[in-house]
């Protein structure tokens, strides 16, 4: 079918927004594509409208939250196309009714997260399905010099192997340059092809204040503005006192983070999305899969570590494309606590050695031990049994899981999981089990397949229908199991978990390359000072800024971002003399080595362009500036 046939069949639009049409034909063509596209740029209906094309197979999605894959795959059933995913949170029955409608051609899409194509058996079975695209969303997470790395996104090129006529379409609202060539890269792309939409966003205005009381900023901002708003902070400590001091204010407010229980997250961010809540004060836990149009105000308490995940959060105002803020608030101690998460993030190597070795023992893993597990992780017990710093530690983590020693999971919704560790044959050599054990022992059996070759994730209210049982029976009968060496059982908990790919090394065995380590902490320093460029410098359009970073040259005037604005109100009052158009120039090419255009120097000094102009040229034949390119530059020799 024609592909504006099926964009008003099943969405009810006349044309595509720009760059999706491009896109969609590309992949079509059979062509491996990446494409760059602002957050609330339509990326979903690039990649689910060619995948309506083909009169067999599905398109394949691999995207990192099982909220958004569950918001996807219900908005296609809403248009009345049909979808499955698979994730941890499924029953063995409800798994077995999606491979049903996979292997019966009942489904055109398959979404899934990254990490379950480190499950063999799952990649045997795909084998048999007919895959005519593979859909990395949030692709910046597979590149080790993004802002998100996840080394799960790794496992997709596994896919490449079993279906290598399938082209790759790759898709993020955030990637530098950089992080462009390394999506293709580790993709394998067979030829470098990027779509890239403008990340200006018109709507936004963009702007830092200077703030020495930030709580009492978040409350004068949000009482004279109106509609949805987001607050994000860096603590859940922060998130709850915020709530509590707007709402105490008068002004309705609630709070997400991490390590709030499914239910409640899920109940607030309904509250949120519905309009019950007008402020949502919340970690960066909350925000990818959020498609909310209408909110017009987003303000930044702390400052994110990067402009990806600036532009990211800040980017979640004004979808509807009407007029919104994005405000950062900036004390005068940021700075140095922003370089300080850099040092913090990359402890001595023999820290995390030492951390790798504790982490073992506290989980009471010998050397060679421990290949393909999951632990219990309590890591609050652990940095007080061991009187390490929490921040120290979890930095130490990240980067054994960036190696593949270990892999930490932060899931306080983890379901209960249960895997056994005996042959099916020794099942019928075991005896002296309680009759409870031996009833939930049938249960689990007759329920779940795989329990022999993989964790599988199992409810105990389901096992306790089935045998009349409480939860709490069902819950003593597993770990009786348990303790018998028939299965290895971890319930239901609000701590996080280890994974295991590899047994327990010897710990001077253990290698953190450049790759993991200097040039990783590098990175992350070129990002922090970028952030802070944008924050605490006062020349320069701050939309310049940011597009710059993404390697975008922006060609608009800006008449959106505070310094902008400011440099037109005393535009307005009193004309610049050459003098000081000359000292605005050179301060500002200071600051940008890489240079920049004439427009760009025309608005930093105001509406006098000619005169702008007039100087430019009298400091390019004193020889104070170059142009290259039709790109000024500072002469190095002369200043």
């Amino acid at each position: 079918m024609n592909i504006h046939l099926i964009l008003k069949k099943y969405w009810g639009y006349d044309s595509f927004r720009p760059l999706q049409e491009d896109i969609i034909n590309s992949v079509l063509a059979g062509n491996d594509t990446l494409g760059l596209m602002p957050t609330g740029g339509g990326k979903s209906i690039t990649f689910q409208v060619p995948g309506l094309t083909f009169e067999s197979g599905v398109t394949l999605v691999v995207t990192p939250l099982i909220s958004l894959m569950k918001d996807q795959v219900d908005n296609l059933r809403r248009h009345h196309l049909k979808a499955v995913y698979f994730h941890s949170g499924m029953t063995a029955s409800e798994s077995r009714l999606a491979w049903e409608k996979l292997t019966n051609g009942n489904a055109r899409f398959l979404y899934i997260a990254p990490e379950r194509l480190a499950n063999d058996r799952f990649m045997l079975e795909l084998r048999q399905i007919k895959v005519n695209i593979i859909v990395v969303d949030e692709a910046h997470c597979i590149s080790q010099w993004g802002y998100d790395f996840r080394p799960s996104y790794l496992n997709i090129n596994s896919l490449r192997k079993i279906k290598p006529d399938a082209p790759v379409m790759a898709l993020t609202a955030t990637a530098t340059p950089e992080v462009v060539k390394d999506i293709m890269s580790q993709l394998k792309f067979r030829k470098e092809n990027v779509f890239r939409k403008s990340f200006a966003r018109n709507n936004i205005s963009y702007i830092v204040r200077s703030s020495a009381t930030k709580i009492h900023d978040v409350l004068h901002i949000l009482s004279r503005t109106s509609g949805s708003s987001i607050v994000y902070v860096r603590s859940r400590k922060k998130c709850r006192e915020i709530a509590e001091f707007l709402a105490s204010a008068d002004i309705s407010a609630t709070y997400y983070h991490a390590g709030l229980e499914f239910a409640i997250k899920e109940q607030r961010q309904n509250d949120w999305q519905s309009g019950t809540v007008r402020v949502m004060v919340a970690t960066n836990a909350f925000g990818m899969g959020i498609d909310k149009p209408d909110v017009r105000v987003v303000i930044h308490y702390d400052l994110p570590p990067s402009l990806e995940e600036y532009y990211q959060e800040a980017g979640r105002a004004g979808r509807d494309g009407l007029q919104s803020f994005a405000v950062l608030l900036a004390a005068k101690t940021d700075s140095a606590v922003m370089r300080r998460r850099v040092t913090e993030a990359f402890p001595d190597r023999k820290i995390i050695k030492k951390t790798y070795e504790r982490v073992c023992n506290f989980l009471h893993l010998s050397i060679g031990e421990g290949y393909d597990s999951v632990r219990e992780f309590n890591i609050e017990k652990f940095c007080r049994v061991f009187e390490i710093q929490e921040r120290q530690c979890r930095s130490s983590l990240r980067l054994l899981s960036q190696a593949g020693y270990l892999h930490f999971i932060e899931d306080p919704d983890s379901r209960s999981r249960i895997r056994f560790i005996c042959d099916r044959e020794d099942l019928y050599d075991i005896h002296d089990l309680s009759a409870e054990a031996e009833q939930v022992l049938s249960a689990m059996l007759r329920l779940y397949t795989g329990l022999f070759s993989d964790y599988v994730y199992i409810r105990e209210s389901e096992i306790a229908a089935r045998c009349n049982f409480t939860e709490q029976k069902v819950y003593e009968a597993a770990l009786e199991i348990s303790r018998r060496k028939i299965a290895s059982y971890i319930p239901h908990s609000g701590l996080p978990m280890i994974y295991f790919p590899t047994s327990r090394e010897e710990t001077d065995n253990l290698i953190i390359g450049k790759n993991i380590y200097e040039k990783r902490m590098l990175n992350m320093q070129h990002r922090t000072e970028a952030m802070l460029d944008y924050t605490f410098s006062k020349t320069g359009c701050r939309v310049e800024k940011m597009l710059s970073y993404f390697g975008e040259e922006n060609s608009g005037e800006c008449t959106k971002c505070d310094i902008c604005r400011d440099n037109r109100k005393t535009s307005r009052h009193s004309a610049l003399s050459s003098e000081d158009i000359a000292k605005r120039v050179i301060g500002f090419l200071k600051e940008r080595p890489q240079g920049a255009m004439l427009p760009t120097l025309e608005r930093l000094c105001g509406k006098n362009s000619e005169a702008t102009a007039a100087v430019v040229n009298f400091l390019c034949n004193e020889g104070f500036i170059v142009c290259e390119n039709f790109t000024y530059k500072l002469n190095i020799s002369q200043s």
